[in-house]
């Protein structure tokens, strides 16, 4: 029987509807909408789609939302002007810097300048510092997404072998630490997970995938899962997004779907379920700045 859908797009399209009530919540209070700045550097086709995506999502939920649009040649000086000026807005509770920027930028230096208080990505050092002692202030986006797919297609964490394929900051590191942790009333996302952290490197790589009840495919490369690395009715999240060719696709195999009992597409799984999570950090972010 083939595996059930992890619809990221049918999910995301609920959880929005739910932030947008709760942003009209906030205007007949009184209260100005959360507001996310995004600032695009260069003419990178993947990054403009992800923004404009980002861009209209916000919109359609009653955020406001502004696209900065810097040229390729953008100094690192100036783009750390902007941030500080962002910073600074008090209408603004959001600041989403894409990534990758040009060469003549340390991104390193650009996420540090992000008020923690403003950086929705969670990408800052402060944040992941307040991630990993169990105390977030923020989730990040995509690790928060996967876990909001699971849990609301029924799929439970808490006690299960969890194999997270991948070991970047954005997604596999940070997710791990959100899988292992124990949940509390300021850390209710945690999965009190048993969590083993691989990647391609890692020896006889299909054995440890096959222990996992949830396995989270986070490697970037196309087919880096196949249905013999899967346990039979595993949970399997795609993570990767990968353009083969001019088409989309993620990192687990097509043939997973005959063995796994739950998968989430390429497109229509985590993407959209990454997006919905950027808002609700900034619908947060203004909640912590304005009250």
């Amino acid at each position: 029987m083939p595996a059930q859908r992890l619809d990221g797009k049918a999910l995301a399209a609920t959880m929005r509807s739910e932030i947008a009530s709760r942003i009209t919540e906030r205007a007949t209070a009184g209260k100005r909408p959360p507001g996310l700045a995004a600032v695009l550097v260069g003419e990178d086709p993947a990054s403009q789609q992800y923004v404009k995506n980002k861009h209209k999502a916000c919109q359609d939920a009653g955020l406001a939302t502004a696209v900065h649009r810097l040229p390729v040649t953008t100094s690192q000086a100036e783009l750390l002007e902007l941030v500080a000026q962002l910073n600074a807005d008090p209408a603004v509770h959001g600041i989403l810097v894409q990534l990758p920027l040009p060469k003549q930028i340390d991104e390193g230096a650009v996420i540090r300048a992000v008020s923690p208080v403003k950086d929705v990505d969670c990408f800052h050092p402060e944040n992941v510092g307040l991630l990993a002692a169990g105390h977030p202030r923020f989730y990040p986006c995509t690790p928060h997404g996967v876990l909001q797919l699971l849990r609301r297609n029924g799929t439970a964490t808490a006690g299960k072998e969890v194999v997270v394929v991948g070991r970047s900051n954005i997604v596999g590191k940070p997710l791990a630490l959100m899988l292992m942790q124990k949940p509390t009333a300021t850390n209710p996302a945690a999965g009190d997970a048993t969590v083993t952290v691989a990647h391609t490197r890692t020896r006889d790589l299909a054995s440890v995938c096959r222990r996992a009840d949830i396995l989270i495919a986070a490697a970037g490369a196309p087919a880096t899962i196949t249905a013999e690395m899967v346990k039979p009715g595993a949970a399997v999240v795609d993570v990767g997004t990968n353009n083969v060719e001019g088409r989309w696709c993620g990192d687990v195999h097509e043939g997973v779907w005959a063995v796994a009992g739950w998968v989430s597409p390429v497109p229509g799984g985590v993407g959209p379920m990454t997006i919905t999570m950027l808002l609700h950090n900034t619908f947060d972010a203004a909640k912590l700045i304005d009250g």
